[in-house]
């Protein structure tokens, strides 16, 4: 069977596919999906197409199982779509709560000092060692730590001793706020 007999055979039966098709989809364009879908096992397969009237019966078992093979990627679809709704929503509030404390977090850092501020970014956010933070603003170490640890207790004290949790900073944090204590 070549391509002229291919296209004698949609021809002759394209609208006997669609019709067993669209009888058994809810919707037409998924009968148009299992009709093209049969018509290019046909074309693959080709050389066993049978011909004359046994042909007709082959597409509707072709179609048959495309309807099926449609009908369980649908029902794939439908469960990958209810999970992903379902991790959406858990993922808007779980991103809600973020937001509030994260807004919480930045507006409590702008009440720092810039020099409270700007230690306590390169140390979360950045993720920097003090002797680091003393290179980037040119001091020496040992002013940073002390610097540090009173830039964490007065964001401390603005956030009502409640540190954020990891992950809750305006940007990812390298570490979280904690008390300074023996190292």
């Amino acid at each position: 069977m070549g391509e002229d007999d291919f296209r004698r055979l949609y021809d002759a039966h394209f609208d006997a596919v669609l019709g067993f098709a669209l009888r058994r989809t809810d919707r037409p364009e998924d009968a148009a999906d299992v009709t093209a879908d049969t018509f290019l096992v046909a074309w693959r397969r080709v050389a066993h197409v049978p011909q004359g009237d046994a042909a007709r019966p082959w597409l509707y078992g072709v179609a048959r199982r495309t309807l099926a093979n449609h009908r369980r990627g649908e029902g794939r679809r439908a469960a990958l779509g209810d999970r992903l709704r379902r991790q959406l929503a858990h993922a808007v509030a779980d991103l809600a709560d973020e937001v509030v404390h994260r807004a919480d977090v930045t507006a409590a850092m702008k009440r720092l000092s810039a020099r409270d501020e700007e230690v306590l970014q390169l140390h979360l956010w950045e993720g920097l060692e003090p002797r680091e933070i003393a290179d980037v603003l040119g001091v020496p170490a040992t002013v940073v730590r002390p610097r540090l640890s009173r830039a964490r207790s007065r964001l401390r004290e603005l956030l009502g001793n409640d540190p954020p949790a990891p992950g809750h900073l305006p940007a990812e944090p390298a570490t979280t706020i904690r008390k300074e204590g023996p190292r």
